[in-house]
């Protein structure tokens, strides 16, 4: 009998060495013999991230769907179950560990400005079987009927903008704020690093733990934000403080102009880029834009990934085991993609994730690819499909969200979005003047 383990063509990037390291290095290698090794039981979580929409026996099928000639277990659900449990989380984080970092080198596009690394902090939440032992780690959400939905699992990450990959992520019971869980990513920030965020990463706390490690912030404030002019630039911004951080404040109207008409509103941000020379304000402006690219990686985890489904697994462990599975999947993709982007100089933006996520799939399920030769293509045919199937080079544009059919009481009837997507032109106007500002001392 022979026990399968791999990752079809993105075994390079996660080799059965790194694996077994990973696996003794937490004791977790088994201690006999068995159908379903230790190592196995790893490509097998992985191989389930990329097919989120099948049962773990449905996964086990593509996994040995290539081997053909050869005699392979064929484990019941309750050996993998027994399996999963005698893994542990700890593999899987540890593996998440060694993989997770930008994955850019210094010829790969869009990555940098002024030479610092692009990065985004933000929050999303995902659905989980609502158990027993579930519903005690992450409680239920109140709902119109008292308790509602799903249990949620608030996810925090640290992304790197310019490839979309993850630098850190941290996860806990929804009640943990955004804030609260981001404080867990500052470990990971340094010098060279500029972290963006929204509104809710604003406050003075965080932002003093963020710079404290030589990082540079870019924040939106709030509207009713006080911030006490102490010095006006020529370019209308002006320094001032939150707390005990020096930090300069830029105020702008962005008006978005599209044929469904026109839309304008106020921004306020503050950074650490105090200097109004070397960090123009037009720019920093513009370069707040780059936030959205954690909305975009999240977008790709729950929809691309996952299909808005729901995890599968019945426990906290294995909900942790999970996540760590689905954020390590991701990852190597977005390694994958940023190898062959790099190769071909184009920027990591024009890749296609789902062209991907699609090659990938069909490479576990053939078994391609998975032992490399002595040359180690960068390409290989995931990346030879992304860059086969480019999309154009990135346009504003917006996709305002309007309703064809209210809302109704019925529950079987949903609310249905016009999701067209218009063409844009972005208008920046610099405001000299900030009506939230407290007197200059």
């Amino acid at each position: 009998m022979v026990a399968p383990g791999h990752l079809g063509e993105l075994t390079r990037i996660v080799p059965f060495e790194m694996v077994d390291d990973v696996l003794a290095g937490c004791g977790r290698v088994q201690a006999r013999v068995r159908k379903l090794p230790s190592r196995v039981v790893v490509y097998l979580l992985l191989a389930a991230g990329l097919f989120e929409g099948l049962g773990f026996r449905g996964v086990w099928a593509r996994l040995v769907a290539g081997l053909d000639g050869l005699r392979v277990p064929r484990p019941s659900a309750t050996a993998i179950r027994l399996a999963r449990q005698r893994l542990g989380v700890a593999p899987l984080k540890a593996l998440f560990d060694l993989l997770r970092g930008p994955a850019a080198g210094p010829r790969t596009a869009g990555t940098r400005w002024r030479n610092l690394l692009v990065t985004a902090i933000d929050g999303t939440t995902m659905d989980v079987p609502d158990t027993p032992a579930n519903t005690g780690w992450l409680g239920k959400h109140g709902g119109t009927h008292r308790k509602a939905g799903y249990p949620h699992v608030r996810v925090a990450a640290l992304v790197a903008c310019g490839t979309r990959t993850i630098l850190d992520a941290v996860f806990g019971p929804r009640s943990q704020g955004e804030t609260t869980l981001a404080r867990q990513l500052v470990p990971s920030m340094g010098t060279g690093m500029l972290v963006l965020g929204d509104r809710m990463f604003g406050c003075q706390r965080l932002l003093a733990a963020i710079t404290g490690t030589g990082a540079h912030v870019l924040v939106r404030l709030k509207r009713n934000r006080k911030t006490p002019v102490l010095h006006r630039y020529p370019d209308g911004s002006f320094l001032s403080v939150l707390g005990g951080l020096k930090v300069r404040v830029i105020t702008c109207e962005i008006t978005i102009a599209t044929t469904a008409g026109r839309r304008s509103e106020i921004y306020r941000l503050a950074t650490t880029l105090c200097d109004d020379r070397r960090y123009p304000a037009g720019e920093i402006i513009t370069l707040y834009h780059q936030r959205w690219e954690i909305e975009t990686a999240y977008l790709e985890l729950k929809s691309t990934i996952l299909g808005s489904r729901v995890l599968r697994s019945q426990t906290p462990d294995g909900i942790a085991q999970e996540i760590y599975a689905l954020l390590t999947v991701y990852q190597v993709l977005r390694i994958a993609i940023t190898d062959a982007a790099e190769a071909a100089g184009v920027d990591p933006d024009r890749a296609s994730f789902t062209t991907a996520l699609h090659t990938a799939r069909d490479q576990l399920v053939q078994a391609a690819n998975v032992i490399t030769g002595t040359v180690i293509d960068l390409v290989g045919t995931i990346g030879g499909h992304v860059l086969d199937n480019l999309l154009p080079p990135r346009r504003l544009r917006v996709s305002p969200r309007a309703v064809k059919r209210p809302l109704s009481r019925y529950a079987h009837q949903s609310l249905r979005i016009d999701r067209t997507s218009y063409k844009a032109t972005l208008d920046i106007n610099l405001l000299t003047e900030d009506l939230t500002t407290s007197p200059s001392p």
